[in-house]
């Protein structure tokens, strides 16, 4: 048997690998796990039988045996412990790996994803305007100005790629075509290298073989 995933049938994101299943796909790529895929329409989010995977009805999901698991962190660090080739084999940098994990989860993306989301949710209020973007864009900055200095010129932040690299370039990934992270060369060139992994580039081709297909439908 092998695990089951949920995705989106027809992303927001059109198949730029935004979507969160696109964490979890590029785990189990890692670690050469092969997966299946069940495709959820955005009506069937939102009903008992997946909410009954995913309480707040959203993807992904996790399903391995009688093992069912939601939110891409926990399942990207379930997949990481279960297998080979994402966490370091000493025992404090694993411990540190996790940490970056949980830091790209509740440290950088929050601001990024406000920021993303603006323009959306909050174009036609009286507060929107171009403080408020530039607001934003200065809260982003803050968070990558200290991750630049703590990354610095290294290639991974614990020597070897682990899933906390997958994590934060996952992250760092939904500035794309705002401007903001090449204004920080080391980042830039981080994410360039994470999205140069093979891994990366299968979890990618998949799901954007799907929003493929949504579109012709």
């Amino acid at each position: 048997m092998v695990p089951t995933i949920t995705a989106f049938e027809n992303s927001p994101d059109g198949g730029q690998g935004h979507a969160r299943d696109m964490r979890v796909r590029w785990a189990l790529e890692e670690v050469g796990q092969p997966y299946d895929v069940r495709l959820v329409s955005f009506e069937a989010l939102k009903q008992s039988p997946h909410r009954s995977l995913q309480p707040f009805g959203q993807i992904p999901t996790y399903q391995d045996g009688d093992l069912t698991l939601f939110e891409s962190g926990a399942i990207v660090l379930h997949i990481a412990r279960n297998h080979p080739g994402l966490l370091p084999d000493d025992a404090n940098a694993q411990a540190r790996a996790v940490a970056w994990l949980f830091c790209a989860l509740n440290t950088v993306e929050p601001p990024i994803v406000e920021r993303e989301q603006a323009p959306y949710v909050e174009r036609g209020q009286s507060w929107f305007n171009a403080e408020r973007l530039a607001f934003l864009d200065d809260r982003v900055r803050i968070r990558l100005a200290d991750f630049s200095a703590r990354l610095g010129d290294a290639e991974w932040l614990e020597g070897t790629f682990s899933a906390g690299d997958l994590m934060m370039v996952m992250v760092l990934r939904r500035l794309n075509g705002s401007g903001l992270l090449e204004e920080f060369p080391n980042l830039f060139a981080y994410v360039a290298r994470g999205e140069a992994r093979p891994a990366f580039q299968r979890a990618f081709e998949a799901q954007a073989a799907v929003a493929r297909a949504a579109r012709k439908d």
